[in-house]
């Protein structure tokens, strides 16, 4: 069976980054892509895509578009359209998504539930 391999990121199609310096604690919301390279800790509530790259901390109960995972994350994701994990990914937590895509390498503790795309269904889960 062959690896996945999930398309890279092109960080000039993020609308914003927040750098690896920034450690944010609170509730996140956002509507355009979204990188992060720091640390999040708290809940992310979304309409827009959130890439979380290789060192970066989410602690965060998450609910977005699309979540595409290079660093570690603790909690729960919620994706309207899909998941991916990239190899360097570690994930503690629960997945509901109509799509997931792991890379070979990367680290899934929790459940997961593959759910159509209706928002509502797949916020519901949580």
């Amino acid at each position: 069976m062959p690896d996945v391999r999930i398309k890279k990121i092109d960080e000039n199609e993020i609308d914003t980054i927040l750098a690896d310096d920034i450690d944010f604690s609170g509730v996140v919301s956002f509507e355009k892509p979204l990188m992060v390279k720091g640390r999040i800790n708290g809940e992310i509530n979304a309409n827009g895509d959130l890439y979380v790259d290789e060192g970066a901390l989410v602690d965060a109960e998450i609910k977005a578009n699309m979540v595409s995972a290079k660093g570690k994350i603790n909690g729960n994701i919620a994706a309207k359209s899909k998941v991916e994990l990239f190899a360097t990914a570690v994930v503690t937590g629960d997945i509901v998504s109509p799509k997931i895509e792991i890379e070979t390498g990367a680290t899934f503790n929790g459940n997961c539930i593959m759910k159509g795309g209706n928002e509502q269904d797949t916020y519901e889960q949580q």
